[in-house]
């Protein structure tokens, strides 16, 4: 199957999966970028990099920067969920960003190949978002909690990490937060907009 062949396949499916879709340049190289971006829950959305080529689409989608902390718990639990998933693996780039990535042939793509990949994206990347924050940004999370509480601003968008906070520790409404934070910088503020990062070429 060529190139060509397997984009308007590739574009066909998604358009009668009724999911939007954006064209991207190759860049010179012999494939074709296709972006779209699946609406979660814990992750407000997951985006999702197809190139596809005359062997068929690599799946590329962005979970979670760097962890700040405990490195060998967080690839730990990325290894274990390998074992569960289907059609696409955890990895990371030369940054240490995570990531899932898989691969469709030409002859297995079609609607419910795609579906149950692209399913499985969702399911993780979604579904494992949080744990990988406590796992990987616990000391973010607690800087950001209690700067939101120092400042009386909400923690709507905290509460699912509240059973990670020492509520005893927390300074009173009002009180400067000893030492230097700068909002934005902490991963939760990434995290409650769910800013994706555009998914890498490596």
């Amino acid at each position: 199957m060529s190139r060509t062949e397997v984009v308007d396949l590739l574009e066909k499916t998604l358009t009668e999966n009724e999911i939007a879709y954006s064209r991207k340049s190759g860049g010179g190289a012999d494939v074709d970028h296709v972006i779209l971006e699946l609406p979660g829950e814990q992750k407000l959305k997951t985006t999702v990099l197809l190139t596809a080529s005359e062997h068929g689409v690599r799946v590329e989608a962005f979970v979670c920067r760097r962890p700040d902390e405990n490195h060998a718990g967080v690839y730990k639990y990325l290894l274990k969920r390998n074992r569960r998933l289907f059609g696409v693996a955890y990895t990371i780039d030369n940054t240490g960003d995570i990531y899932l990535v898989g691969r469709i042939s030409a002859d297995a793509l079609g609607s419910d190949e795609l579906d149950r990949v692209l399913g499985q994206v969702l399911e993780a990347a979604d579904g494992d978002f949080n744990t990988l924050l406590e796992l990987g940004f616990l000391s973010s999370i607690q800087r950001e909690w209690a700067w939101r509480v120092s400042r009386g601003e909400s923690l709507r968008n905290l509460l699912a990490f509240e059973h990670l906070i020492d509520k005893e520790a927390l300074p009173e409404a009002g009180a400067p937060l000893e030492g230097r934070y700068v909002p934005g910088e902490s991963v939760v503020e990434g995290a409650q907009t769910s800013s994706d990062e555009p998914a890498s070429d490596d």
